[in-house]
């Protein structure tokens, strides 16, 4: 469920994966997986727009191992110097096919990063565009990416989401979470908690403000689920 708040380890257990890195292909067969982060001082370029439906991911920089210079410093590579492609290079791949019409768009799970090994999920995104963007002197990858509207669930089925939530802007997760202690504020359960809008976005309530999420809980968050009508 988009906006799920969960651990490091939750993470890694859930996608069967120890993930060291942001960008991970194909971690199961269905999809891969992105690691981001908007917060202050964060290594990458990482944007939100469109109200959450699009986020622009920026690729990574060149293994230390692979350059005698400062990676912050030269052109995000696509290659290494073996020829094998970089992770950068392998959704830039599946982009050029997409586009192509060979294969469907990569299905990517993405994953935020809200403070020191807390996560929210953000939803599964469709990979639709890459190119190169100069930054700092340099060239670096972006990739776009648009919230899917029929993801899958973990019976590898698509659904219709109903309920398309809104990427919740950083700042205001790590308020909210701050503000509520990482709790549910109707029980105090810190476990299968999400963000949630106190008015839902379909009916008008904003994702900009801390005054309109909270955290609930899995049980209370279906409660109320069922009062809105």
């Amino acid at each position: 469920m988009n906006g799920e708040i969960i651990t490091y380890l939750e993470l890694c257990t859930r996608e069967k994966a120890n993930l060291q890195q942001g960008m991970n292909w194909r971690i199961q067969p269905t999809h891969s997986v992105f690691l981001m982060s908007v917060r202050k001082g964060s290594p990458y370029d990482d944007k939100v727009q469109d109200e959450g439906r699009t986020l622009i991911y920026e690729g990574h920089d060149a293994p230390k191992n692979t350059t005698s210079h400062d990676p912050k410093t030269i052109d995000q590579p696509g290659f290494l110097p073996s020829g094998k492609p970089t992770r950068n290079g392998v959704f830039a791949k599946a982009v050029k096919l997409y586009k192509a019409g060979t294969k469907p768009p990569e299905r990517i799970r993405v994953y935020e990063k809200i403070k020191p090994g807390i996560w929210t999920y953000n939803g599964e995104f469709l990979l639709l565009d890459q190119w190169m963007e100069e930054s700092g002197g340099r060239n670096v990858f972006k990739f776009k990416l648009t919230l899917n509207e029929k993801p899958l669930n973990k019976y590898n089925e698509e659904v219709d989401e109903l309920s398309l939530g809104r990427v919740i802007p950083s700042y205001v997760k790590q308020e909210v979470f701050i503000r509520d202690g990482g709790k549910c504020v109707m029980c105090g359960s810190s476990d299968n908690i999400h963000f949630d809008h106190i008015l839902p976005y379909s009916k008008g309530g904003t994702s900009l403000s801390a005054d309109n999420v909270q955290i609930l809980c899995a049980r209370h968050n279906l409660s109320k689920s069922d009062k809105i009508i």
